[in-house]
């Protein structure tokens, strides 16, 4: 079993603007390992029509499947909104002049891949991050018993820095663009849980501060949509075990190279655009990972 390596927040170079909200001093808790990690998608991928892909030859798309993208490019323009009511299956078989069963289905698979919700008799509204049962979705870690809740957090950094080569090349950016760091520690019950750090686009996330993360009361999640207009469509996980180095241990209250989770997640907004970096570190005697296959 591996060590969790240190070297993560040490490649980041501090650029203008470095905020702690919290007293204390930051240890790394990145992971590190040498076998193969386990990749872990964690929603369904998100078709759209924004970049079409260049092929060698001309490929059948079906209708729904075009009626799909269409709706799909409305979401990301904003047309609809997150939370808002979108127009009846009716009204957009009409506005796309195709039948109200092609609507249906195209809907069907934006529903399933949470995108849209329905609601029984009021209609289908653009997901948001809001909702109740939006807060565990990209959440897996949940309690041996009782019934699962979200964490409570502590921000040991936030500050803007230089992306790392490693980081730049996972969010598509260019090395030594802006981004946003942010390291936290996230408790269940009062117990420390999980150590995180989180890297953001700093075009995007202009304006986001350890003052406002740590007044807001909601999900991170919610926050990135509501004031950042950026939402979380889909993300790829890598999944490895991993012993706490001393970084990760003091920051868990545990011993060193106690059995740590390691986890390295890229989600992505529409256009299958990566806009976040996410490495954990989960404590797993209480707690395990779950993940829902289909």
């Amino acid at each position: 079993m591996n060590s969790a390596s240190s070297n993560l927040t040490n490649n980041a170079t501090a650029a203008s603007g470095a905020v702690s909200p919290t007293a204390g001093s930051p240890a790394t808790p990145a992971a590190a390992a040498a076998s193969t990690p386990v990749t872990v998608v964690a929603s369904a991928n998100t078709t759209t029509a924004a970049t079409p892909v260049a092929s060698a030859s001309p490929t059948f798309s079906p209708l729904y499947q075009q009626i799909k993208a269409l709706i799909t490019q409305s979401l990301q323009s904003g047309e609809w909104k997150p939370g808002e009511l979108i127009p009846s299956e009716v009204e957009l078989a009409g506005r796309f002049k195709v039948s109200q069963g092609t609507v249906r289905k195209a809907i069907d698979e934006l529903a399933a891949e949470n995108l849209v919700m329905r609601r029984q008799g009021k209609g289908t509204f653009v997901s948001t991050h809001h909702e109740a049962r939006a807060h565990f979705r990209f959440l897996r870690l949940v309690p041996d018993e009782g019934v699962p809740h979200y964490p409570e957090s502590k921000f040991i950094e936030v500050k803007r820095v230089r992306a790392p080569a490693d980081v730049a090349r996972l969010m598509d950016l260019k090395s030594g663009d802006a981004v946003i760091f942010i390291k936290r520690v996230q408790y269940f019950d009062g117990v420390p849980t999980i150590v995180e750090e989180l890297w953001l686009p700093g075009l995007i996330f202009k304006g986001l501060t350890a003052e406002r993360l740590v007044e807001y009361k909601g999900p991170m999640y919610g926050l990135f949509e509501t004031e950042f207009g950026t939402r979380m469509i889909r993300a790829s996980e890598q999944i490895r075990a991993v012993c706490a180095d001393a970084g990760a241990a003091q920051l868990l209250n545990i011993d060193l190279g106690t059995p740590l989770l390691s986890s390295e997640r890229v989600s992505f907004t529409y256009g299958d655009k990566p806009v976040e970096l996410r490495r954990g570190l989960y404590l797993t005697s209480r707690h395990h990972y779950q993940n829902e296959l289909s």
